[in-house]
């Protein structure tokens, strides 16, 4: 494990040093030749977890750099195809790599990967069990509803974010984290 370790922060600093978009898209290129089998469901995993975020990050320096008259198409392709690399190579390590035993060297990141991970799979049972309750009441899709359902559920994962949070400080705080 301590030879993944090192290839893993080995490889990570081989990405952000990399400052050519020719070398960047040659190790995506490669990284998609050796996950062929699951390039389809990596690709669609990173491009979900980033879509959101540099579109509005790049639309921001978009905005900026033409106001101050710069171009900014290569620096926004440069940056995007860099955070792509980084998050697809990160996914698919931890697709090859158990995440848990990666961290087994530290007890205080193994504790707060366990917080991590439990709280993501209860999340995600509550929304899933939300999602059945919503399809065994509603018939047909009526558009006010669904958007009064989602106030709600983002309503009840507020507060239990809120909760859990209050909780998980305490556990921290009793296990020596602050």
């Amino acid at each position: 494990m301590v030879l993944h370790r090192l290839f893993f922060i080995a490889s990570l600093l081989l990405i952000l040093s990399l400052k050519e978009i020719a070398f960047i898209a040659l190790f995506l290129a490669v990284l998609l030749l050796v996950s062929y089998k699951k390039a389809l469901y990596i690709t669609k995993k990173t491009v979900k977890s980033l879509l959101f975020f540099n579109l509005s990050v790049s639309l921001g320096y978009f905005i900026i750099a033409s106001l101050k008259g710069m171009d900014p198409y290569h620096y926004i392709f440069y940056i995007n195809l860099k955070v792509f690399t980084l998050t697809y190579f990160v996914f698919y390590f931890f697709h090859k790599i158990n995440m848990v035993e990666f961290f087994a060297f530290s007890k205080d990141l193994s504790f707060l990967l366990m917080i991590t991970l439990s709280q993501i799979i209860s999340y995600k049972k509550t929304y899933e069990d939300f999602t059945l309750a919503y399809k065994a009441r509603v018939i047909k899709k009526l558009h006010s509803r669904e958007k009064k359902f989602i106030l709600r559920v983002f309503e009840f994962f507020f507060s239990k974010a809120l909760k859990d949070s209050k909780e998980r400080t305490l556990a921290m705080k009793a296990r020596g984290f602050f």
